[in-house]
């Protein structure tokens, strides 16, 4: 019998280079998923939500993929577009050289309020 794949997952977390690449994809996928999740609240297809945003169906395709890393107004019109609210926040993280905590006091935020 071969190795628990819950356990060569564990070794493989250890691997810095490993768990920065998973993390980055992890990141690109979790913004997949919102995106994803916004439309379907607003009950709209991909070709209605890219008409609402001004931009071809494919952007919405590439979003939805985790392929696009989109700019700030794309998400701010994504956010108009489905009726939700875009928070961005910075928060305290390791530093990748130093590789101890940053010491960040104040979570900052970015607030887009959509139009009705």
């Amino acid at each position: 019998m071969g190795t628990p794949l819950k356990k060569v997952a564990e070794r493989w977390m250890k691997d810095p280079g490993f768990k920065a690449g998973y993390d980055a994809v992890d990141e690109r996928f979790s913004l997949a998923s919102l995106v994803i999740g916004a439309r379907a609240i607003a009950n709209l297809t991909r070709a209605e939500l890219a008409e609402r945003m001004g931009t071809p169906q494919s952007t919405i395709a590439r979003l939805e993929s985790g392929t696009a890393k989109p700019s700030l107004s794309t998400l701010q019109r994504l956010a108009q577009a489905t009726w939700t609210r875009l928070n961005i926040s910075l928060e305290p993280g390791v530093a990748p050289t130093r590789g101890r905590a940053i010491s960040a006091s104040a979570d900052r935020r970015i607030t887009s309020t959509p139009k009705r």
